[in-house]
């Protein structure tokens, strides 16, 4: 490292009559300015990283509120690097006063606030400090402010978080410190928008000017409802600063317009997803066999009930396997309202086909006699199924719009469920079975084709489908014995309204109601917009009655 500073080399330097001395003068001088150099650099590294006065410790531990706040302010100011420490102690009521000098008291363990050096024993006479409320709050601000200056970009956004809500003009100068070392972009941004949050109530008039023009390039639903305060009657009396504050206002609430438009409609396709997973199992008994299945809510129900008892076998046997639950509750939810749905049709409904207004009545009866049983093992309450971490949480988007990751979950697996369906209806034998017996029984019949097993297999189908919307509802709310009457009427609103027996039409359906619902509940209100869309579904009907897609073709009936 220092081979320029070899003799040969210093020989060069110094000429052919410099001395052995002169060699050794130089060789000292070099080395001190390597030393001098190195101090210098280490000055400028550590920072205002020094102890806490003992004077300092003792101010904050003790005086009034007020006094102790500006002592507060101080420390926080020179950044020493015994302050946090003594502040978690004070949160812990860890910290005491003896002879005018602050302690930290840890179990068996006294040290100096100032230094932190070990004491041998506690003074006599030292006395508890007491926190109010009040000097909670203020030390866990100026915690939050020392995490500014973190190497650590997590604990820094952290910080910055906690500061939003718990900042005043004592912090500014830090904040400003922390704004200048910064060197993340959007950690910068942020910090300038939590500055401008300090100085958008500053006693400085210009101070608040700068503020608002500060907070009208924020895209936060934090600077709504900080704007919102300061233009409250009585908060700013300027006419020029209350002017430029409601110039704010209005931009950021228009950029946050645009998230809320995106929520709406994202809500509207998560709630089409959703009704899509029901009515695509009616899709099959309804709009295929013609069996008005009153009970396929509560088929949905018996999938969700199955969800939550391999929840629960999960827990108690394979804790550690937890968060693959939900993998193997999708084909028990299947196969548990499937082999429900077979003998449903094995016992009442094979004998009603052709009769629709007998099926509605004999499937309501099923359905009682399902939710009274589902009560009778569970009990009336609803259970909660909990979610894998997987699928906690969400994506944010926007600062004021998150897609959590479940309703997230609930349109891929909407898709899969539609994809299966239809590959299975349309290049399957049993969809080809199928689709003969709902054309002709007698021909089909004629050809071979064993139409009581294909009823079978058809209602159960359509019964384990109903399973797995089941299935998924139980990540997106309660589990209860009424979770299917919820569902019912809007499933056959939309296989109705997307033409009997199509599954294009049950997925456009779906989700034009989910969105048009959603939209008109921004409107009018949930019961409101409801009644509306089912005043337009009748008069669509009675304008085309064969719904969005008609059957093409002839059928023969039986």
């Amino acid at each position: 490292m220092f081979r320029c500073f070899s003799l040969p080399r210093l020989r060069a330097w110094a000429g052919p009559r410099a001395s052995a001395q002169g060699f050794a003068r130089t060789w000292a001088c070099a080395w001190a300015l390597v030393l001098a150099l190195a101090s210098l650099l280490l000055a400028l590294t550590s920072g205002p990283a020094h102890a806490l006065p003992a004077e300092l410790a003792a101010r904050i531990a003790a005086g009034d509120s007020d006094s102790r706040l500006a002592a507060l302010a101080e420390a926080v100011q020179r950044r020493d690097a015994s302050l946090q420490p003594f502040l978690k102690a004070l949160l812990a009521d860890e910290v005491k006063l003896a002879g005018g000098r602050a302690y930290l008291v840890q179990g068996d363990t006294v040290r100096d606030a100032s230094s932190g050096a070990a004491v041998a024993a506690l003074p006599e006479g030292a006395e508890d400090v007491v926190n109010n409320n009040r000097m909670r709050r203020e030390f866990e601000a100026a915690l939050a402010a020392m995490k500014l200056f973190s190497a650590d970009r997590r604990e820094r956004a952290a910080a910055i978080v906690e500061l939003k809500d718990g900042t005043d003009e004592a912090k500014l100068p830090l904040i400003e410190a922390a704004e200048a070392q910064e060197k993340d972009p959007e950690l910068r941004t942020q910090i300038a928008l939590l500055k401008a949050g300090v100085l958008v109530s500053a006693s400085d008039r210009g101070k608040r000017l700068a503020a608002a023009a500060l907070l009208t390039g924020s895209p936060q639903p934090a600077t709504r409802a900080l704007l919102l305060e300061r233009l409250a009657p009585g908060a700013e009396t300027d006419p020029e600063v209350r002017a430029a504050l409601q110039a704010a206002l209005a931009t950021v609430e228009q950029r946050l317009a645009w998230g809320d438009r995106a929520g709406v409609l994202f809500s509207g396709i998560s709630l089409g997803s959703i009704l899509l997973l029901v009515a695509l199992g009616l899709a099959i008994t309804y709009g295929l066999m013609g069996v008005i299945n009153m009970a396929h809510g509560e088929l949905m129900m018996i999938g969700a009930y199955a969800t939550y008892v391999v929840q629960n076998l999960f827990r108690t046997h394979w804790p550690g396997a937890f968060d693959a639950y939900l993998v193997a509750a999708i084909p028990v939810s299947f196969l548990a309202a499937a082999l429900v749905g077979a003998a449903m049709e094995r016992s009442v409904i094979r004998w009603l086909y052709g009769r629709p207004l007998e099926t509605l009545l004999a499937t309501w009866g099923i359905s009682l006699i399902l939710m009274q049983s589902v009560r009778s093992l569970f009990g009336a309450q609803n259970v909660a199924v909990e979610n894998p971490s997987w699928l906690s949480g969400g994506l944010a988007v926007l600062p004021n719009l998150t897609l959590p990751y479940n309703r997230l979950a609930i349109l891929v697996f909407a898709a899969l469920v539609l994809a299966g369906m239809a590959l299975l209806i349309a290049r399957t034998r049993l969809g080809l079975f199928v689709r003969g017996v709902t054309q002709n029984r007698q021909m089909a019949a004629c050809v071979g084709v064993p139409t009581a097993r294909v009823d079978t297999l058809a209602f159960a189908l359509g019964s384990g489908i109903a399973g797995l919307a089941g299935c998924a509802l139980s990540q997106v709310g309660n589990v209860g014995p009424d979770l299917g009457q919820g569902y019912i009427v809007d499933a056959f609103m939309v296989v109705v309204l997307g033409g009997v027996g199509q599954l294009a039409g049950t997925v456009y359906a779906a989700l034009g109601l989910g969105v048009i619902g959603k939209l008109l509940e921004g409107w009018q209100g949930a019961v409101l917009a409801k009644i509306i869309v089912l005043v337009m579904i009748v008069a669509f009907i009675q304008k085309r009655p064969q719904g969005l897609f008609a059957l093409k073709g002839r059928n023969v009936e039986a």
